[in-house]
């Protein structure tokens, strides 16, 4: 076996690991994998599935979305609604539990008012805009009212395969520059391109579509599966992180996609002054990156810890609705960025850790 050969096996072993790994993080902190529930009650989780709608006393015809919208998933995975619908009128629109970030879900649910007092009918034929900052939970509050409004009128047409696509000049634009990061680097060796690149992807992909690699966006698609149509920006970049390596192009992603190593470089690039570090400093530094990441990946894992994930720096983009900590978090390594090269890409980065796995 030549010694192409034996890399291509070790990288796709070592992309096996890593699906391993998320798979057993997305089984504990949810109990679910690719949608499918896990030490749960099957005899209830049948039942739950049955009851789609119930009648109240009153004549209320409640819609449940958990089965309707399995497949449609905001930030942290589905979103279930209940739908009340009186007389062919539209009372109130309730959330179910859910794994979104609260952040992001506060803003999403002023959603919720927009169909009141519609007919089913005309709240069918609504155009409704998502919240800004909270695109992934507005995408799936939107997704669970268009099939439950669906069911609800009986309606039994078969959508199109990709009605689930989304046709906004955000997500188009996100997608441009997803294929841009994705394709031109490997033939464009030009450091004005980069820039522009980079300058694309923050601005792009960070700030308006708010689309990044991150622990809770991958272990939310673990545990619930994906609507791949829906999802074409993430998946994409899901490409780009975990195929790409399988062709040598190790790293891919952080060096060409990800919009805070490309905040973190174009700081850098603006500063002169740079700290030089020791090849001892170095190594300690990498040392501990490993060590931080078996530490964080034993907390997911045993459930000690598992909301660390909701403080890596990335959503710091969506920062109408990023904490105050992630906000700080992201400006303190943003601002190292000046004196040392991509800090935060170099030294800490769990996201970055496991890539670096298929290395």
């Amino acid at each position: 076996m030549n010694k192409k050969v034996k890399n291509r096996l070790s990288t796709f072993l070592s992309l096996l690991i890593c699906i391993l790994m998320v798979a057993a993080a997305s089984i504990r902190r949810d109990g679910k994998l690719l949608g499918h529930e896990f030490g749960k009650d099957t005899t209830q989780t049948a039942t739950a599935k049955v009851d789609t709608a119930r009648t109240l006393a009153d004549g209320t015809m409640v819609v449940n979305t958990t089965t309707l919208g399995k497949d449609i998933t905001g930030y942290g995975g589905t979103v279930p609604l209940e739908i009340y619908i009186k007389n062919g009128v539209i009372q109130q629109v309730k959330a179910l539990p859910n794994h979104e970030s609260p952040e992001f879900f506060g803003q999403a649910k002023a959603l919720l008012t927009r169909w009141n007092g519609k007919t089913v009918e005309e709240a069918s034929a609504m155009k409704v805009d998502g919240v800004s900052g909270a695109t992934f939970s507005s995408r799936g509050i939107l997704g669970n009212m268009r099939v439950g409004l669906q069911y609800a009128a009986k309606q039994t047409a078969k959508k199109s395969l990709f009605a689930d696509f989304d046709l906004s000049a955000k997500n188009i634009c996100g997608l441009i520059v997803a294929l841009m990061a994705a394709i031109l680097p490997l033939f464009v060796k030009n450091r004005r391109y980069r820039l522009g690149q980079q300058i694309l992807n923050i601005v792009v992909l960070g700030f308006w579509c708010g689309t990044f690699m991150s622990w809770s966006a991958i272990l939310g698609y673990m545990s619930n599966g994906m609507n791949v149509i829906a999802l074409l920006l993430p998946t994409l970049l899901l490409i780009v992180a975990f195929i790409y390596p399988l062709f040598g192009k190790k790293n891919y992603y952080c060096t060409n996609v990800c919009p805070y190593g490309s905040l973190q470089e174009v700081i850098g690039k603006n500063v002169k002054y740079k700290f030089k570090m020791s090849s001892k400093t170095i190594k300690n530094l990498n040392t501990f990156r490993k060590v931080l990441f078996a530490v964080l990946m034993l907390c997911l894992w045993t459930g000690v810890w598992s909301d660390w994930v909701d403080y890596e720096p990335f959503s710091a983009f969506i920062f109408q609705s990023a904490s105050w900590v992630v906000i700080a978090i992201a400006v303190v390594f943003a601002l190292l960025s000046t004196i040392v090269m991509r800090p935060y890409c170099r030294f800490v980065c769990p996201m970055g850790s496991l890539f670096k796995l298929e290395g």
